[in-house]
């Protein structure tokens, strides 16, 4: 089971992002321009249809909402206490924080849902949900916590770059009208179907071109804490509340997978773009991504007998 699990889900997806660093060191690609086509073309199309196909009754919308939330509040607690326990300073709280609740689930996280669920639409649904919430916390706490650390941000400055994203508005509207029931014609339903089947390819691509932009380090402790949080500690809290919610079948299979992203490159963004801790920031991305290998193999593994 194991095995089927590494060379059907994982090793593909490892490979795509193999080939995005080697494409990045033969060519030095743009970045910029990758992660806008993530952004702004690839991943609204991909939330759109995952609502607008979705069969996510309104408890299950409730439960998982409850779920995210709950979750992201036991991981700043955590947070809090580590960085009580080794005394950081206000810019590296910030950053422990953001490394810890700022999961990878949209370039990483939606392509490891849609191999490990062959494409079922709830699965993808309850991912697509999970990353929008992601996108909500990055542009609001995510922002703010660097901000007040470096300069003082404001909430007003936060919702207004999250209102910028078209993710949270493909949301609402797939969800719209999978409620009203109201068929896309095809010159509509065709190219958001070509657009989502290259999610795969073009988010791998891409994480692999920004992970090699960080040289690897091995020599920072608080580094290997915010690892072993995020990939070990963020899928037993993930668990626990599954429980705790009564989630059961496929609901409860794609939070437990989820739970377990290795952190986000948004963390590394926002470390870079306010100059707060960025090696602290790349160092955790970069070495979370490469153990994940090893740890979401498990999770997809266990994800089976749950519920």
């Amino acid at each position: 089971m194991i095995g089927d699990i590494i060379l059907e889900v994982v090793l593909p997806i490892f490979v795509l992002i193999g080939l995005g660093s080697l494409m990045q060191r033969a060519f030095r690609m743009d970045l910029y321009t990758l992660a806008k086509i993530n952004f702004y073309y690839v991943t609204p199309a991909v939330v759109f249809l995952s609502m607008y196909e979705s069969e996510m009754s309104p408890e299950l919308l409730g439960s998982v909402t409850g779920f995210y939330i709950l979750y992201v509040l036991l991981l700043l607690g955590i947070s809090h206490l580590v960085s009580r326990r080794f005394k950081f300073g206000k810019g590296m709280r910030a950053a422990f924080a953001n490394s810890l609740i700022l999961d990878n689930s949209g370039n990483y996280g939606m392509p490891i849902n849609q191999l490990a669920f062959r494409g079922d639409p709830l699965a993808a649904s309850v991912q697509a949900l999970v990353m929008t919430f992601q996108s909500l916390v990055t542009f609001t706490y995510g922002v703010m916590s660097v901000q007040r650390a470096k300069s003082g941000g404001t909430l007003r400055a936060a919702l207004i770059g999250f209102l910028k994203m078209p993710v949270p508005y493909a949301l609402v509207l797939g969800m719209l009208l999978h409620v009203l029931d109201w068929p896309l014609p095809y010159f509509m339903s065709k190219p958001l179907a070509y657009i989502a089947d290259s999610m795969v390819a073009i988010a791998l691509l891409t994480l692999g071109a920004q992970i090699i932009k960080y040289p690897l380090r091995l020599d920072r402790l608080d580094v290997y804490i915010s690892v072993a949080l995020r990939l070990l500690i963020g899928p037993a809290i993930g668990y626990l509340l599954i429980v705790l919610l009564g989630l059961k079948g496929i609901p409860a299979q794609a939070l437990l997978i989820a739970s377990g992203m290795p952190s986000g490159v948004n963390s590394t963004i926002l470390a870079e773009e306010y100059d707060n801790e960025p090696d602290f920031a790349s160092q955790t991305v970069l070495i979370s991504t490469i153990l994940n290998l090893i740890t979401v193999t498990v999770l997809i593994s266990l994800s089976q007998y749950v519920g």
